[in-house]
């Protein structure tokens, strides 16, 4: 009985967190292979943009990716 309570516990804390934050604009500091999602004209309608950081010295990862309403919420980078 513990190990169901214990798995039922885990499942409703790591659930919320499997959510990825979509960014109103793209953040100046990014460590090298952080991904982050950013709201994007750039993209098509119903896609956003995935960065991807990278090492010194070269340029960020930057591409098209569709995402469903159910797998992002909105919010606002803070520097």
């Amino acid at each position: 009985m513990r190990v169901f309570t214990l798995a039922f516990v885990f499942c409703t804390v790591a659930l919320p967190c499997a959510a990825q934050t979509v960014l109103k604009s793209e953040p100046l500091m990014l460590s090298p292979y952080e991904i982050v999602l950013v709201e994007s004209v750039q993209c098509p309608p119903g896609q956003v943009m995935k960065v991807t950081g990278a090492i010194r010295g070269l340029h960020r990862r930057k591409i098209c990716v569709a995402l469903a309403a159910e797998q992002a919420s909105l919010a606002e980078a803070t520097p």
